[in-house]
């Protein structure tokens, strides 16, 4: 039987800034309807690697393949169209604009979609991530969960195949954790394919099937969340580094 082709597939992936090396040589496939979680300790090029595959950064080596199509060299706003979306760890919404604007944009600019078509998505979505009471409030105001869930709304708008969360659940209490991570399992449900840097372990149990562990700009470690957590050289190192991504 033919292997199915994953989603995602990172190829020796190295990203350098002047002298400093923070990926090299990285491998790491992402398959169809999965929820992949990477973690590292700080420092480890997990935002790095994020950016290169949202296309805010280009690899310095490396390939990139996105659904059988090399994207290597793509912009960003081309890869968004293409179905790939994606969070901020630190809210990034238009604060002079409405809850439900922010996701109309998203729609129109991010998926390519016309007025009135983005607004049908824009109140599907609201209603989706619980923001529907909220579409006609500033976002500026938002509460941290609320902004959260505005990022995750703003990406999903842009009806994506291939969704990149990033640091989503930091900040958040335990009962709101688990509300973010029944929304994510219930996207996963639809189809669609997570790659989700976290450092809330909890979260990373409960939502993910696979875990990835960066060190070293390469992987350390690959697999099940109870695999990956139990090995002891992955403790030692997530526990013990200190820096910034």
């Amino acid at each position: 039987m033919a292997q199915i082709a994953p989603v995602l597939r990172l190829s020796s992936i190295s990203k350098s800034f002047g002298g400093n090396s923070v990926l090299s040589g990285l491998n790491l496939d992402v398959g169809d309807n999965e929820v992949l979680g990477i973690l590292g300790p700080n420092g480890a090029g997990k935002s790095t690697l994020f950016n290169i595959v949202a296309g805010v950064l280009t690899a310095t080596s490396g390939e990139i393949v996105y659904q059988g199509r090399d994207i290597t060299r793509l912009p960003a706003w081309s890869r968004c169209r293409a179905g790939i979306a994606r969070t901020y760890q630190i809210p990034k919404p238009f604060s002079h604009m409405s809850v439900f604007e922010n996701v109309l944009v998203a729609g129109v600019h991010g998926a390519g979609l016309r007025v009135a078509e983005a607004r049908t998505r824009a109140d599907d979505v609201l209603q989706r991530t619980g923001l529907a009471r909220l579409g006609r409030d500033l976002a500026g105001g938002l509460r941290l969960l609320d902004l959260k869930r505005l990022e995750l709304a703003r990406a999903l708008a842009c009806q994506p195949k291939l969704l990149l969360l990033d640091e989503i659940a930091g900040g958040l209490t335990e009962g709101e954790c688990d509300i973010l991570v029944d929304l994510i399992l219930s996207i996963k449900a639809e189809g669609k394919t997570v790659i989700w840097v976290e450092h809330v372990m909890e979260a990373l149990r409960r939502g993910c099937s696979r875990l990835a562990v960066i060190y070293g700009g390469a992987v350390l470690a690959d697999g099940s969340p109870a695999q990956v957590l139990s090995r002891t050289d992955v403790k030692a190192i997530y526990l013990g580094e200190s820096g910034k991504a």
